[in-house]
């Protein structure tokens, strides 16, 4: 039988209950265990696609095509769970859900309620992950701060599990706020305390409180936690600010946190300290000898969120290649106002990350103009490389005014709508996603990066390369690398005489791993470092 762990929050949001559940995740997964990781998210929204990343951050894909919240970004990252439809719900989907079946008829005579309807529909949809992923461990993260309306109907149905399951299967994690008040001098139990008794009026009682502050805790104020909070002094965890998030891991094992667990499910495990993670991850993290500056240059870049597994993954290239990567983050708009060559002024690679819209186009193609023309290394991603498509037809192939029809009707339309596109009406979960395979073109440059031929990757995307451009393109230069097989959609594109210029249709930032970067992010980030010596 799987075990259960919920992960609630309380005092105030962006805590980091993702990273908090990807780090318990991590440490239990070292022990010999197979834990998966669901997020429970209170919007309506069905799923994230449709929102705006000022809204709601990146969305992140999985394997199967599913667009789910960045936390699952966190959750794979840190551990080898692979993420699916089945590892994050919302409010969107439960109700959907149930009033499908009322329609269908299968509460015939019944008056559909929150409880036990919802809560019902909640708790199948989490036995139903434990049953697919066959985990040993579900670590189960509920969205939102506890005292939301909108999270009242997943915290009632994880206080339902209790009685379900059986005390000793299921497990509860409070993360919350101990505020440090400067002027006083101390910190502060008392939100702590409040967002607690909430949850207990609810009918949660917290296994664990892990604490998030700016200055450690003391022993006396663990104790005044523990008192007012009805929990062990030893389950007062405390997670200070670090300098890098694959630190927490390690900030949770040396308070054994993973102990805690196992004896309240039973469990003895292997014994694992984690010094690989620590060797291989975070002190190159910490301490790297080489440095280097890429740009980042997007059109969402004032929130931190929306490029997060961009962010992530130049971070594990630079831990493949023992550096720090000091990221420019550049707002493509601006780069329409200023001289190019003074705001990419020391920088040794480029990075054009995805994105909808015309908002900020030309100031991307703008900076993939000068990467190629002054030799920077340079990576494209899904947008990013139809912006590299658009500037080579107008810069190289003398195709003035070329562009895209997701932005304007155009005599050179280079990126064009998918076929299978353009009967939709409905946005929601239709564009192409998920994983596709890619045939990679022997001796090309993403052969060498890669190492094989064959390659899946994942997808979040409408429009493609117009193939009525292939020969005019290939006889400027242009190397159309990768396609996929089964409809010839040109997926990597790359320049001759170059050193690193290679643009791709997916997304490979999403199977980036610190202690394993993905091949393109490796690389990339070498020949950065190259630039820059």
């Amino acid at each position: 039988m799987s075990k259960y762990i919920f992960i609630t929050g309380g005092v105030i949001s962006s805590l980091g209950k993702g990273i908090a559940s990807a780090s318990i995740g991590k440490i239990l997964e070292s022990r010999g265990l197979k834990v998966s990781l669901m997020k429970l998210d209170p919007y309506i929204n069905v799923d994230p696609g449709t929102m705006n990343p000022y809204q709601h951050g990146e969305v992140y894909v999985t394997e199967d095509g599913s667009e789910t919240d960045l936390d699952l970004g966190h959750y794979e990252r840190f551990t080898n769970t692979l993420s699916s439809k089945f590892n994050n719900i919302t409010t969107g989907q439960i109700y959907n859900s149930v009033i499908s079946r009322e329609r269908k008829g299968d509460y015939l005579g019944k008056t559909i309620q929150v409880i036990p309807h919802i809560t019902d529909a909640i708790k199948e949809r989490i036995r139903k992950c434990a049953e697919v992923s066959k985990a040993d461990i579900v670590i189960v993260e509920i969205g939102g701060t506890v005292g939301d309306i909108e999270s009242l109907p997943f915290l009632e149905a994880s206080r339902q599990f209790k009685l379900d399951m059986g005390s000793d299967n299921v497990f509860y994690i409070h993360l919350t706020l101990v505020p440090y008040i400067k002027a006083a001098g101390e910190v502060k139990t008392k939100p702590t305390q409040h967002s607690v008794g909430t949850l207990r009026e609810i009918g949660i009682i917290p296994d664990v409180l892990i604490c998030r502050t700016e200055e450690s805790l003391t022993d006396s104020v663990k104790e005044k936690i523990s008192l007012f909070c009805n929990v062990k002094k030893e389950a007062v965890i405390e997670s200070p600010d670090m300098d890098s998030i694959y630190q927490v891991p390690l900030v949770f094992k040396k308070q054994i946190l993973d102990e805690i667990i196992l004896s309240h499910f039973k469990l003895i495990c292997k014994f694992s300290d984690l010094k690989d993670w620590e060797r291989g991850v975070v002190n190159r993290v910490l301490d790297p000898k080489n440095k280097v500056t890429i740009a980042v240059i997007g059109k969402y870049i004032e929130l931190q969120d929306a490029y997060k597994s961009i962010y992530e993954a130049l971070i594990h290239g630079g831990i493949h290649n023992d550096a720090r990567i000091e990221i420019k983050r550049i707002d493509s708009e601006s780069l329409d106002k200023g001289k190019i060559d003074k705001v990419l002024e020391g920088v040794s690679g480029i990075l054009v990350p995805g994105g909808f819209g015309y908002r900020g186009i030309e100031g991307k193609i703008k900076a993939i103009k000068f990467g190629r023309q002054n030799k920077i290394p340079f990576l494209g991603i899904c947008l990013g490389m139809q912006c590299a498509v658009i500037e080579f037809a107008r810069n190289v192939c003398g195709l003035a005014g070329a562009n895209s029809t997701e932005f304007k009707q155009t005599k050179y339309p280079v990126i064009s709508l998918l076929q299978e596109q353009k009967k939709l009406k409905d946005l929601g979960g239709t564009m192409r996603l998920g994983a596709y395979p890619c045939r990679i073109k022997k001796n090309s440059l993403a052969s060498k990066i890669y190492g094989k031929t064959l390659i899946y990757e994942r997808h979040r995307h409408r429009y493609e390369f117009n193939n009525k451009y292939k020969k005019l393109f290939e006889s400027k230069g242009m190397v159309l690398s990768g396609i996929n097989p089964g409809k010839g959609l040109v997926e990597i594109i790359e320049l001759k005489g170059h050193p690193y210029f290679i643009a791709v249709q997916f997304h490979p930032e999403f199977k980036s791993k610190p202690d394993k970067a993905h091949f393109l992010f490796k690389e990339f980030v070498r020949k950065a470092l190259e630039k820059a010596s």
